[in-house]
């Protein structure tokens, strides 16, 4: 495989993106994994319940369960997993000596006296300060590996380049901004439905190539056995406009696709005191913005049919919550804007020109959207900026009009709906909207035991996104994967986490 980011740690603790993230997923293990169908499944922990005032989660481990060898143990021998590294694991995570990225997970989530308890080897319990129904996700986050004490303790700060943990593969060698290797865990709990021990492959080695470019070439050639996207360049390449693999390539290698928790959008900031753009705060014209371009349109001519119009909400395709026959978004009518921009220059006199700010990553989205708005009578302005500056002028409520990108964190719909919620700041609430309806749905979401009603919650504050139009959903993503044909078994699940335990090479 190859990286085309270099990887900066391979410590759990400071998995805050993908690139990171893939690599702790060989080498570590949770309490609970999400299969491919996003549902929560057993894995260092056996079984959990949670109590009744949804306050305390008790977890059964497993009894055979070991971390790797390493020299930090006796004889260096990897020892077995016992309910007190959870709580190491947790306690490390909001100690501020470690300044974990994942903090936020756990503060002002959990008992601020005793939140992680081992009640003896096999049994752990998570203590909340009050009912928090997305922590299962929560837990299943990279962030939330287990990891040894006596590792961590040896290393250092040095434990960035010395994991140890209880996964499938065992870290090798790093030769930073060349490689990475691991090899089988030949003591890997895990087996497959016919007993056989996981994993079935001996290694993998991580490559990397920081240029899409040669990345591409190299998998042509065979070098590499997987591909994540593809630049660019070389999409009208080997993709069809329909967003399907050439028919020339298909005896090589395959093209994978499935809905990913990732939607763009368009943000618009709603913060009367803050907002240089008022115009955007006329509802009507934020409508208008969303009714007045073809999302399919720019799906299939700018991304080769990559992705799935968000003619809902917000919640993405995959999520409790998302049901486009109850949650009817926006889609294409232009007579429907025009009409809607006519009633406010009847009441204004004229409309000013809209900036979008934007980087250069994804102009030609906003081209286009912009080439489509003026068509109905808004004249659109696209600035460019680099990434860093467009996230803080988004963060100091400086961007009033502004393209945006939101990868769920955990699978929940709250991790959706939380960039609403009028008391969040930004992030993850970069439009600052505040509703006092929406912001009650969303107290009682995050505390509702029963799951029908939940979701019913969760549609009820989409339905509000979408006729307030705090932003303009643009689509709900698409993983594309590009796999060798003698690579088999290659599955991933909608948070595109490469999971490489059952792949079996021809």
């Amino acid at each position: 495989m190859n990286q085309v980011q270099n990887v900066e740690t391979l410590d759990p603790a400071f998995a805050k993106n993908q690139y990171i993230m893939w690599h702790v997923n060989q080498t570590y293990n949770r309490l609970i994994e999400f299969d491919e169908n996003m549902n929560p499944q057993p894995s260092l922990a056996k079984s959990w319940k949670i109590s009744t005032d949804r306050l305390t989660y008790t977890f059964i481990l497993r009894d055979d369960v070991f971390f790797h060898d390493n020299e930090a143990f006796i004889n260096g021998k990897g020892r077995k997993m016992v309910a007190t590294d959870i709580v190491y694991s947790f306690e490390r995570i909001i100690d501020e000596k470690t300044a974990s990225s994942g903090a936020w997970i756990f503060n002002d989530r959990v008992d601020s006296v005793q939140p992680f308890v081992a009640i003896n080897d096999s049994t752990f319990e998570l203590h909340l300060l009050r009912p928090f129904n997305p922590m299962l996700g929560i837990l299943s986050m990279q962030y939330c590996s287990i990891v040894p004490k006596e590792v961590v303790e040896k290393w250092g700060k040095d434990f960035r380049s010395h994991p140890c943990g209880t996964g499938p593969f065992v870290f090798q060698d790093w030769e930073e901004a060349v490689a990475v290797t691991y090899r089988k865990n030949e003591n890997y709990w895990e087996r497959d439905s016919d007993g056989n021990r996981l994993p079935y492959i001996d290694g993998i080695k991580f490559s990397q190539v920081d240029s899409k470019a040669t990345e591409f070439l190299l998998f042509m050639q065979g070098d590499i056995d997987f591909m994540n996207s593809i630049d660019a360049v070389f999409k009208d390449q080997i993709l069809s406009k329909k967003g399907e693999l050439k028919e020339e390539f298909k005896s090589q290698f395959r093209l994978q696709k499935h809905a990913y928790l990732n939607v763009e959008y368009l943000g618009i900031l709603q913060d009367e005191t803050k907002s240089t753009e008022k115009i955007l705060l006329n509802k009507k014209i934020r409508q208008a913005i969303n009714y007045g371009f073809d999302r399919k349109k720019m799906i299939t001519y700018i991304r080769n049919n990559i992705g799935i119009p968000a003619n809902a909400g917000m919640i993405p395709i995959s999520l409790k919550g998302y049901d486009s026959s109850l949650v009817k978004g926006y889609s294409y009518q232009p007579e429907k804007a025009k009409q809607l921009i006519d009633e406010v220059k009847r009441e204004l006199g004229s409309i000013p020109t809209i900036t979008l700010l934007s980087n250069d990553n994804y102009s030609d989205r906003c081209t286009f959207i912009a080439s489509q708005l003026k068509e109905i009578g808004l004249d659109i302005k696209i600035e460019i900026m680099q990434p860093s500056l467009l996230r803080e002028q988004m963060s100091n409520s400086n961007a009033n009009f502004f393209w945006a990108t939101w990868i769920a964190d955990y699978p929940d719909a709250e991790c959706y709906l939380t960039m609403f919620y009028g008391n969040n700041t930004a992030p993850p609430n970069y439009t600052r909207f505040k509703n006092a309806q929406y912001d009650q749905l969303y107290e009682q979401c995050l505390v509702e035991s029963d799951e029908k009603r939940k979701i019913e919650l969760f549609q009820a504050m989409d339905k509000i996104i979408i006729e307030e139009a705090p932003c303009v959903p643009l689509f709900y993503d698409e993983v594309m994967h590009f796999v060798q044909n003698r690579v088999q078994n290659f599955n991933t699940n909608s948070s595109n986490l490469i999971d490489l335990k059952r792949v079996k090479l021809e």
